[in-house]
């Protein structure tokens, strides 16, 4: 189900997350920065959805980039066929709050509100031309879930609440209000837009002028719209659902808190009288608990709204005293850390005070902060190289911000070094660089046969689930919400949607499939029509797991009848050094330099591939190997297939000395499945076919295994 959403960084590159197919049809999604041009089609596996859509503008200004024409801004999702799903969950489960609370609280005479955040007016009300309105699709969405939620909501033996449950339709209890228009202009209550009696002035004169009469039973408003009540500075006592119909990269750092304030309030009740614990006692905390209901995942939101909580939670004042110092560590340019002594502290201490950065008191002067900001404040000579790292943890005295030390993890760009030129590496790349092409006879009624048998007793496309977690904050000391450990999980449910996904998307089905198993559009029509109807009907459900699940079905029945049936021949052809090691990659310098690989770092975060370079380092066998990119591979008839590595081993200690090796948790091919058997086979036949049996293909656990197959002399 393919989906972008966006964050911009500095032009012309933008962040978006979209999602990507990999050769065996997993689909994963992706974060990635991006240059203008970026063809999503080509780096997605050629998903069908993101066809013929480039990014064809990338603006910083107005922060946003342009696909297909539609402006996609950040928090944005184009084309996601569960969007609408997700938010009507979202709707549903903040009605069954209100309803549930409404119905808790109306004999208390305390009338509940909701309240809405949206990241796009037209979502709720759409404007035409004239300034005639009509609704949004989340304004349908709630008007057809409440209408149902309400008839299953009634209480006979509650007759006064069952008649002011059922009083309103389901479009006379909710209104919104925004300062913004469509366009980005502001909503001026004073001018009419059409009407005479405008919906606008009349939300506008309710919502932000008349919070008494909103909190009267008699208005019908219960649920409230808004893109921009934080920014008008709005909030009422008797909101006791707060939804979030926005993505989590929306708004500022501190959103979540600012939202959730809007409802922590202490209600009143139709009196004007506060319920608090002098009048409700010990059911002061059931009564006010506020509802969140989060788009971000539960944990996400949990520790984003500790954090953010706890950010206003620090000690006040804060001051540049001794005791802040001593223990913290800085660093100089090399990185190199240094942990803040007791006698540190001191002379640092004293300097600042001496050259007025700080006052008596050791508070921070505004001369000091224009020279902390700038870094070019005075210090004991032993600290000197420590300035950058100084002042920053001056800075997070009056600015909040929690001092971090420099995380040693960095992600370099990776160039080929001194080994790669090595005559021993460029005598096996010389050798394993040919290209092959492969011969294959199979019977395709057989394929056709086995694939419908197998497709009928193994495709499965799994119902949409969404999952409920439910969560409370509770009591705790401020380093436990710092780490975000006081919301406590208290329920989770699991709910099926049950309506099939219908997109906009066209779909080839044939020709991806085609793409998947390089079958002719003939045989792939004839397994289609030859499956049950039942299992071609799960299209419905998701085209594109329809697609991945039957294209490796019937790869695995291609892989069995074609593994002892293909046979390889030499061309012409050689892959390009220069296309194949110098493209950019990025590694995580959290390692060693390496002393023996054609690069400095690993690519790779496997532990199996970590241990088995490590191995390869302290081996004194071992002359140069490399960690083969991706862009090397052989052709299969399933898939390309890349080996991870290649070897070169002294000459004079090992009887087998060029080498090519795929590591695997297991030595037993009983552990593989049929692709993966065909994609070993096929590498081992490919290399016997260019070297002669010079170059050793194998599968293997460890290193220990290798050095069996090489065999020592």
């Amino acid at each position: 189900m393919e989906s972008i959403s966006l964050s911009t960084n500095k032009p012309p590159f933008a962040v978006i997350e979209f999602e990507k197919r990999s050769s065996s049809g997993l689909i994963t999604k992706e974060r990635k920065k991006v240059p203008q041009g970026f063809n999503l089609y080509e780096n997605s596996g050629n998903m069908p959805a993101y066809k013929n859509q480039t990014i064809s503008e990338i603006n910083g200004y107005l922060n946003k980039i342009v696909i297909g024409g539609q402006d996609i801004y950040p928090g944005d999702i184009l084309n996601d066929k569960d969007e609408n799903a997700f938010r009507r969950v979202q709707i549903r489960e903040c009605i069954m709050s209100h309803l549930q609370k409404e119905k808790q609280l109306y004999g208390k005479g305390v009338k509940v509100l909701s309240l809405f955040f949206i990241d796009s007016v037209e979502k709720y009300r759409v404007y035409n031309e004239l300034g005639e309105q009509s609704s949004g699709e989340y304004a349908k969405i709630f008007e057809e879930e409440y209408a149902k939620l309400r008839d299953e909501a009634r209480d006979l033996t509650l007759p006064e609440y069952d008649n002011y449950l059922m009083r309103d339709e389901p479009e006379k209890v909710h209104q919104g209000y925004f300062s913004i228009d469509k366009k980005g202009k502001s909503v001026d209550p004073a001018v009419k837009r059409g009407k005479e009696d405008s919906d606008d002035i009349s939300a506008y004169d309710l919502i932000m002028k008349g919070k008494k009469r909103l909190m009267d039973f008699i208005e019908p408003t219960r649920f409230i719209f808004s893109h921009s009540a934080l920014k008008e500075g709005w909030d009422n006592p008797n909101v006791f659902q707060i939804c979030a119909l926005k993505h989590a990269e929306s708004g500022s750092l501190t959103r979540r808190r600012q939202e959730v304030g809007r409802g922590m309030r202490i209600c009143v009740n139709k009196n004007g009288n506060r319920l608090d614990f002098e009048r409700v006692g010990d059911q002061v905390h059931e009564i006010n608990k506020l509802t969140v209901i989060a788009s971000e995942t539960y944990e996400a939101f949990a520790k984003g709204l500790q954090s953010e909580i706890a950010a206003t939670l620090k000690d006040r004042p804060q001051k540049a005293e001794v005791e802040y110092f001593v223990s913290k560590v800085v660093h100089n340019d090399k990185e190199e850390e240094h942990r803040l002594t007791k006698d540190d502290s001191k002379k640092l201490n004293k300097v600042l005070y001496k050259h007025d950065i700080i006052d008596e008191d050791d508070k921070i002067t505004d001369e000091g902060r224009a020279l902390i900001e700038i870094n070019k404040v005075p210090l004991p000579v032993q600290l000197e190289p420590y300035k950058d790292s100084i002042c920053k943890l001056l800075k997070s005295i009056y600015t909040g911000e929690v001092f971090k030390p420099v995380d040693e993890r960095q992600t370099i760009e990776l160039n080929t070094n001194k080994n790669f030129n090595k005559k021993e590496f460029q005598a096996l790349w010389d050798k394993i660089n040919l290209k092959t092409i492969y011969e294959v006879q199979f019977d395709s009624n057989k394929l056709i046969e086995d694939s419908k048998v197998l497709i009928n007793a193994q495709l499965n496309i799994g119902d949409r689930v969404y999952e409920v977690k439910t969560g409370e904050l509770t009591d705790g000391t401020k380093d436990q919400m710092k780490e975000g450990t006081l919301i406590k999980e208290t329920g989770r449910e699991s709910v099926k949607l049950k309506n099939d996904i219908y997109t906009n998307a066209v779909y080839d089905i044939v020709g991806e499939i085609e793409v998947h198993t390089n079958l002719t559009r003939k045989t792939i029509v004839a397994i289609l029509k030859s499956i049950k109807e039942e299992k071609f009907l799960l299209i419905r459900k998701n085209p594109e797991e329809f697609i991945a699940k039957c294209s490796k079905l019937i790869n695995e029945v291609k892989a069995s009848l074609i593994i002892n049936n293909i046979v390889y021949h030499k061309t012409e052809e050689r892959h390009d050094s220069k296309t194949v090691f110098t493209n950019s990659k990025f590694a995580s310098r959290d390692s060693e330099k390496l002393e023996k690989h054609i690069y400095d770092f690993l690519t790779s975060d496997s532990k199996i591939e970590s241990e088995f370079a490590q191995a390869l380092e302290n081996s004194t066998e071992v002359v140069v190997y490399a960690k083969l990119p991706k862009s090397f591979s052989v052709s299969t008839p399933v898939a390309s297939y890349s080996p991870d590595w290649a070897v070169v081993f002294d000459k004079d200690q090992v009887k087998q000395i060029y080498f090519v090796a795929e590591t695997k948790g297991s030595d037993s091919d009983m552990d593989l499945r049929g692709i993966e058997k065909l994609k070993i086979h096929c590498a081992t036949e490919h290399f016997k076919e260019i070297s002669g049996n010079v170059v050793k293909f194998e599968k293997v656990s460890s290193y220990e295994k290798l050095m069996d197959i090489v065999k020592l002399k």
